[in-house]
């Protein structure tokens, strides 16, 4: 049960930060950082007692890696969720309810960016957080949150940058994005992370 706490905990904190630096431009430019800096904390917070996902799309990779038990996936996956449903209660509460106009998303291009983003995203965490060889290093939050922080800089301004399904919640339900959208954020996250999975193993097969 602590583990599914954590997860929610993480996924509301970088759901919040992602709402709060988003709506109104508060943090402008350095939005990015904010983000990639909340997901940094909050994996060397909980990384230790849930590994630190905050993101369906991650969960899903280190199922597929082999790194999480089948029975604790669709728990994290709520938790995750309830975190970024919480979150953007707690920030329409904070910000009023702006009804942002959400950005027109081009389809196709929006689906890459999401997906790659999310790819590179799982990879890292797979490579840094996972792997024997990489074992007991104290840089994976680091990296990890710069992941985010870089992938939202080079794509967010194609499809939003949400790289993680509890994150399009959330941000649909802050009317930063469009319903009619989630299935983009949905089908290029999920496929990211299940992608990631597949490299990772076929780059490293002995890796068990």
């Amino acid at each position: 049960m602590k583990k599914y706490l954590v997860e929610f905990i993480g996924t509301f904190f970088l759901a919040m930060t992602v709402g709060m630096t988003v709506i109104g431009a508060s943090a402008g430019a350095l939005a990015p950082v904010a983000i990639g800096s909340a997901l940094m904390i909050m994996v060397y917070a909980g990384g230790h007692v849930s590994g630190g996902h905050y993101n369906p799309a991650v969960t899903l990779a280190v199922w597929l890696r082999g790194r999480c038990a089948t029975k604790d996936v669709l728990p994290y996956w709520v938790a995750q969720i309830l975190g970024a449903l919480a979150a953007s209660a707690v920030v329409l509460f904070l910000k009023g309810d702006t009804m942002a106009t959400p950005t027109d998303l081009k389809t196709q291009p929006a689906l890459l960016a999401e997906f790659l983003g999310t790819f590179a995203l799982c990879y890292v965490v797979l490579n840094v957080a996972t792997a024997k060889a990489t074992a007991g290093n104290s840089n994976y939050g680091l990296a990890i949150g710069f992941t985010v922080m870089v992938m939202a800089y080079a794509l967010g301004g194609v499809s939003g940058g949400a790289f993680n399904p509890a994150v399009a919640t959330g941000i649909t339900a802050m009317h930063l994005a469009k319903a009619s959208n989630f299935w983009i954020y949905l089908l290029g996250n999920l496929g990211g992370g299940a992608v990631a999975a597949l490299t990772f193993k076929f780059v490293n097969p002995e890796d068990k």
